[in-house]
C-alpha cells in the first residue's frame, strides 16, 4: 500500500517547503507521490513546491475541500493522506497509516501537538486524544483508503468551513476509524493574534452554527469577524 500526500494550499510559501521535505525525508518508500493543490496563491507557494518536488496543480475551485478533491483526483496511491501546509505528522506517518491499514482501519487522524507549550494549548491538545466530533479537525491531518474516500463520495466541494467533520462523520458510517496514539505537530500562529478564549469561542460558535444548519456563508463571516488572521 502506498500513500498520497495531499497538501491544500493557498498563501504557504512560508512552510510549504518545510513539509514537502520533511515528508520526502521520512517517507519510508511508503509515499506514492506529494500533490499540492493550490487555490491561486499570489505568493511563491506554486513555484517553491514544484521545486521541491512536489506535483503541484491549481485547483478550479478555492476552498479547502474542492482543493483536497482536485488534488485526490490525481493521486495514484492506495491511500489519500491530506495534510495541512502548517502541520507536521510524526516521522513515522507512513508506516503508522500503513499499520492501520492493515489492521483494518480505513480513516482516521492523529491527536494535536501544538509547537508551543503553553499550559492552555496541552490542554486543547490533551482533548483530540478522544473520539469527539470537536475532534475532527484537519489539523490533525486525516488518512483515507482511497476506496472508502471513493465511495463516501469526497469532500463535499461547496463546503468553505467544517469540511473534514463533515466528510470524517459521513465516511465512518462506512468505514472503520481510528485515532492514531501520536501527536500531529501543529503551528499555534493562531494563538499568536488572538487570545486562547477568542479562538475557543470562535471554534465553539462555528461548531454550534453547524449544528444548527448554517449556511456556509454565514460560517465564514461569522469566523473571520471573531478572529485575528495573518
Amino acid at each position: 500500500m502506498r500513500i498520497s500526500v495531499i497538501i491544500p494550499t493557498y498563501r504557504e510559501s512560508k512552510s510549504i517547503q518545510r513539509l514537502i521535505e520533511y515528508v520526502q525525508r521520512f517517507a519510508q518508500n511508503g509515499v506514492a507521490e506529494i500533490i499540492v493543490a493550490d487555490a491561486g496563491s499570489d505568493d511563491k507557494t506554486v513555484e517553491i513546491a514544484q521545486q521541491a518536488g512536489a506535483l503541484t496543480v491549481i485547483s478550479p475551485l478555492k476552498g479547502r475541500a474542492a482543493q483536497m478533491n482536485y488534488g485526490a483526483s490525481f493521486a495514484t496511491g492506495d491511500i489519500l493522506y491530506f495534510v495541512h501546509a502548517d502541520v507536521l505528522p510524526p516521522a513515522t506517518f507512513a508506516q503508522d497509516i500503513r499499520r492501520a491499514l492493515a489492521e483494518g482501519y480505513e480513516i482516521g487522524r492523529y491527536y494535536m501537538k501544538f509547537d508551543s507549550n503553553k499550559w492552555y494549548l496541552k490542554i486543547n491538545a490533551f482533548f483530540t486524544r478522544f473520539d469527539f466530533f470537536v475532534c475532527y479537525g484537519g489539523d490533525q491531518t486525516l488518512f483515507v483508503d482511497k476506496r472508502l474516500f471513493e465511495k463516501a463520495g469526497g469532500f463535499k466541494s461547496d463546503m468553505l468551513i467544517m469540511e473534514d467533520f463533515e466528510f470524517t462523520k459521513r465516511a465512518r458510517k462506512i468505514g472503520r476509524y481510528k485515532i492514531l496514539k501520536k501527536g500531529a505537530l501543529i503551528s499555534a500562529r493562531k494563538y499568536s493574534h488572538n487570545s486562547w478564549w477568542q479562538v475557543q469561542k470562535a471554534n465553539n460558535k462555528i461548531v454550534t452554527m453547524y449544528r444548527h444548519g448554517a449556511s456556509q456563508k454565514e460560517m465564514v463571516e461569522t469566523y473571520k469577524q471573531m478572529l485575528k488572521f495573518e
